[in-house]
């Protein structure tokens, strides 16, 4: 089994490059605010113009149409990763026409997505703490055994806490199809 890889919150020219040396499947560009790891859409652009880059994927938290169709008229975007809900997730993906990802942070087995909800992928990662200023995984990793007989409804990709010291053990403990690093 051939796991993808997606390399998240590239912010300079050597870190793009280590992700195209790499053969990383997707590069994310990490567009909110308050994240450590926060581009503009101008810099995101001077990024993806580097040789090589993989498919572009857009990170956005809670966005409004307007700030999404902003960033693209600035930077091309290949998928967009959302942090909403999932009605919302699959009203941008109408109007934008592109693949959507939505993120789905989990701690026990009820919190595992039944259903695909009109995205095209699903990121599973640990629930962020309930004073967490950030919606993702936050370099966190949750109990990988809740995973064990998950059906998935749709692609998915494991994300939170991964690192060069565990992704190892993370995809043989859950058999993800593909993985998101950023932090790690």
């Amino acid at each position: 089994m051939t796991v993808k890889i997606k390399i998240c919150g590239i912010t300079t020219e050597p870190g793009m490059d280590a992700v195209v040396a790499a053969g990383a499947d997707w590069v994310g560009f990490n567009f909110f605010p308050s994240s450590p790891r926060h581009v503009t859409p101008a810099r995101a652009a001077a990024l993806a113009a580097r040789p090589g880059v993989p498919t572009r994927v857009g990170l956005f938290v809670q966005p409004t149409d307007a700030e999404i169709a902003a960033t693209l008229a600035v930077v091309k975007l290949d998928v967009l990763q959302l942090y909403t809900d999932a009605t919302r997730a699959a009203a941008i993906r109408a109007r934008f026409g592109l693949p959507v990802w939505l993120p789905v942070g989990v701690a026990t087995p009820t919190d595992l997505p039944r259903t695909a909800a009109g995205v095209d992928a699903l990121l599973i990662e640990a629930k962020p703490p309930a004073d967490a200023t950030r919606p993702g995984g936050n370099a966190a990793t949750f109990d990988w055994a809740i995973l064990a007989g998950w059906q998935a409804p749709a692609p998915w990709l494991l994300a939170g806490g991964l690192t060069p010291d565990n992704v190892a053990a993370a995809i043989r403990a859950t058999a993800a199809p593909a993985v998101d690093v950023s932090s790690g």
